[in-house]
């Protein structure tokens, strides 16, 4: 019997956000402690495809709730069946994604189990789960255990490397949907603003180009040339977001996003450490700055001290001219 449950979570055409393997890694870890393996939970209006994705990845189960209803996320209609189904588990996971953070608090409440969230690793000692959780920017760790019989923790995603396929295939089951109720019940949803792009999702992308301050009204007459030559994601800083240069759906972050690219190119970046926080989990950071004492430097894998306004541009052009 699996002792942990892994909640998927889907995009807006119910597609597996690839945020969701993190999630499965951590289950895979906290298997040591708890015995027994993991089963995943799919929520949404049409989630066959992500189901039938899900069940290569060495899952117990794949247990899917297919409702109208949840066709768009509501952490109010999401909880009370997450809930539901995570009373017969030790341990209900999620990624620490906008989602995650949203819904598994109100899961944990329900459950009346001890949360935690943001999690950088999970290891069992003594037959218990540990749990290592940043603090102070990522500049420290903490450790705690979570002593309630169900326990529930997100995972950060830039700290769990993406489970990679078993070669196994999982059973799908149905489970119905736990209808909320009180105010919850009268909680519905209305419309998305979002920023939409043909580009990669920010937090999915595999080459992530960022831009800081420096860049001003030209941020994405600098950034996007290159970010179209690499395939890449836009990321900024949030001194760039808060002059107004960029959205705030692209701020790289402690109060914006957590990426782990296997490349992230900096431009005109300081090296702030908020900013750090959201990409030092990078394989590759590359930084241009014109400033040699930029803090920047010190985590970059290659650095480039010069003017990012003529650097950038013949950079993009000699990535055309190699096709």
């Amino acid at each position: 019997m699996s002792n942990v449950l892994v909640v998927a979570e889907l995009d807006q055409d119910g597609n597996l956000r690839k945020s969701t393997l993190s999630a499965i890694t951590l289950a895979r870890k906290a298997e040591g402690a708890l015995g027994g393996g993991f089963d995943v939970l799919v929520l949404g209006a049409n989630t066959a495809a992500a189901a039938q994705e899900l069940t290569t990845f060495g899952a117990g189960r794949v247990l899917v709730c297919e409702d109208a209803s949840l066709a768009h996320y509501v952490a109010e209609h999401f909880a009370p069946t997450v809930a539901e189904v995570g009373k017969g588990y030790k341990l209900v996971v999620a990624t620490a994604t906008t989602f995650g953070k949203d819904l598994m608090p109100r899961v944990a409440a329900r459950l009346d189990a001890a949360y935690a969230g943001d999690c950088a690793d999970v290891a069992a000692e003594g037959g218990k789960l540990v749990y290592k959780r940043p603090m102070f920017a990522g500049n420290a760790y903490g450790y705690c255990e979570l002593s309630t019989a169900i326990q529930v923790a997100t995972a950060r995603q830039s700290e769990f490397a993406a489970a990679e396929p078993s070669g196994s295939t999982s059973p799908i089951e149905k489970v119905a949907k736990a209808a909320p109720s009180g105010g919850a019940a009268r909680v519905e949803y209305v419309s998305l603003d979002a920023v939409t792009s043909e580009r990669p999702q920010l937090t999915e992308a595999n080459v992530v180009v960022a831009g800081g301050r420096a860049l001003k009204e030209k941020f994405f007459e600098v950034i996007e040339p290159l970010a179209d030559a690499l395939g890449a994601a836009v990321g900024a800083s949030r001194a760039a977001v808060d002059a107004g240069y960029a959205p705030g759906d692209y701020q790289v972050g402690q109060t914006g996003k957590i990426v782990a690219p296997s490349l992230y190119i900096a431009i005109g970046i300081s090296g702030a450490i908020q900013h750090i926080a959201g990409m030092k989990g990078s394989k590759v950071i590359v930084a241009i700055n014109k400033d040699p004492e930029a803090p920047i430097f010190q985590l970059a894998d290659y650095g480039l001290v010069a003017d990012l306004f003529t650097a950038v541009p013949e950079l993009v052009s000699a990535l055309r001219a190699r096709g």
